[in-house]
């Protein structure tokens, strides 16, 4: 029984006659256990062709089917389009994956590739026209996040203290709610809801292709309403007052109203850091820089992923928030606090200096005689200080003071008279159980 219901012959082929049987009588086995036959033998360059068509271009976003139509043309269909759906076996993709790193491909873009063709053949199996996806089994290399440094709260202080003068003033300071590219420059002068203090994201700006189009948020979890906070509140009417297109749906335009292309908005964020001297960082980190500040200010993880509109809670913790040195230190002064006692005399920095001397071959002597004292922390210093372990005064003072060593020399006299009465009480023992001593019998008469 095919897909549509329908009797067909099937024939299968092989090198010997009992691999042929073999074919047919797993096809007779599949059958009946009610897995269908398909109607046609499909080429998977045929199917993908189809798969677009049908399933990702109603179905998904316009800058998604951009990009797997792209990856179908360029990849799949030049290395697999040639095989037939129901024959694909997990050999042959691992050597079509394994070549596009001989030849040159990143991981991240063969990770890419490897998922849209899962993708399209979890399609298939949904249609029944294959009986498992072989792409899942493919082994690839573990895909490395680059490490992502966030700016500091110093260097967003000095970016908006350099953009207050600018057109999109009001464009960058709104960076700042977390928002994605796209949203930012999606945003209309209707989602801006004066009354109740709301900012409404509802919609983004895309480039695909050629084009610029106003499409759907990424996700559900996209859409969403912020509050609109005071300065950004002024910033916007000033924005409104200055450089506002008359008639323009959107807030953020061209000088002749028209959508900003995300592209252009990219490279005026980069020039505007390297003319200024500020670390540059892709706009999309400003982001991540929103997680980590807020972070680091004890707001909740939910109320985090709230602002930022992601779907699931683990994406703002595990890629979006950042430690830096500053976290680490202070978690860990904060433990050390609360293991060990300070004492208020020798300020960290004034350690850490002694320390660069020790490791520069110089003041070694200060160093090991502030390690044989504790040092507190400053009394100001609410974060923890430095701390010193006494090992060693133990001892010294062992050597100054009269009658410890006397002590001692008692207390090692009492431990080894308790082992020679221990080792003889085992002694003892050992030589009753082995030689038992027979008790003579009881004489009656002498007894009287």
């Amino acid at each position: 029984m095919t897909t549509s219901r329908k009797k067909k012959s099937i024939s299968r082929y092989g090198k010997t006659h009992k691999e042929a049987l073999q074919k047919l009588r797993a096809v007779i086995t599949e059958s009946a256990q009610g897995i269908p036959v398909a109607d046609k033998t499909w080429k998977l360059a045929d199917y993908l062709n189809y798969w677009l068509a049908e399933v990702v271009k109603p179905n998904r976003r316009p800058a998604t089917y951009a990009q797997c139509e792209t990856i179908v043309r360029i990849y799949l269909k030049p290395g697999l389009g040639r095989q037939t759906l129901g024959s694909l076996t997990v050999s042959e993709v691992q050597k079509f994956v394994n070549q596009l790193l001989i030849d040159g491909q990143s991981v991240p873009n063969v990770h890419v590739i490897r998922k849209v063709l899962s993708a399209a053949l979890t399609r298939a199996e949904r249609d029944e026209l294959t009986s498992r996806n072989v792409a899942r089994l493919v082994e690839l290399p573990s895909e490395e996040r680059k490490e992502i440094k966030p700016w500091s709260l110093a260097e967003v202080v000095r970016f908006l203290e350099v953009v207050q003068h600018h057109r999109l003033y009001a464009a960058y300071l709104m960076l700042f709610y977390g928002l994605r590219r796209g949203e930012l420059l999606g945003l209309r002068w209707k989602d801006v809801d004066v009354a109740n203090s709301k900012i409404r994201i509802r919609q983004q700006v895309q480039r695909v292709g050629r084009q610029i189009i106003i499409g759907p948020l990424k996700t559900v979890k996209s859409r969403r309403d912020l509050p609109l906070l005071e300065p950004v509140a002024q910033a916007l009417a000033s924005h409104y007052d200055r450089h506002a297109i008359k008639n323009a749906e959107l807030i953020f335009t061209t000088a002749q109203g028209a959508p900003i292309d995300p592209g252009n908005f990219l490279r005026d964020f980069k020039r505007i850091c390297e003319q200024n001297g500020l670390r540059v960082i892709p706009v999309h980190h400003v982001r991540h820089t929103v997680a980590t500040l807020l972070k680091s200010r004890g707001v909740a993880d939910r109320d985090i992923q709230l602002i930022l509109g992601h779907s699931r809670i683990v994406t703002t913790q595990e890629i979006y928030q950042h430690d830096d040195d500053d976290s680490r230190r202070t978690a860990l002064q904060g433990l050390a606090g609360s293991l060990l006692t300070p004492e208020p005399k020798t300020s960290q920095s004034e350690s850490s200096g002694m320390l660069a001397d020790a490791i520069d071959g110089r003041g070694s002597r200060q160093l090991s005689r502030q390690f044989t004292s504790p040092v507190k922390a400053d009394a100001t210093n609410n974060l923890g200080g430095a701390y010193r372990i006494r090992t060693d005064d133990l001892f010294h003072a062992m050597d100054k003071h009269d009658g410890v060593s006397g002590r001692l020399a008692g207390v090692d006299k009492a431990l080894a008279d308790c082992r020679r009465q221990w080792i003889l009480g085992i002694v003892a023992v050992n030589l009753a159980v082995k030689n038992p001593v027979t008790p003579e019998p009881y004489d009656h008469n002498l007894a009287a």
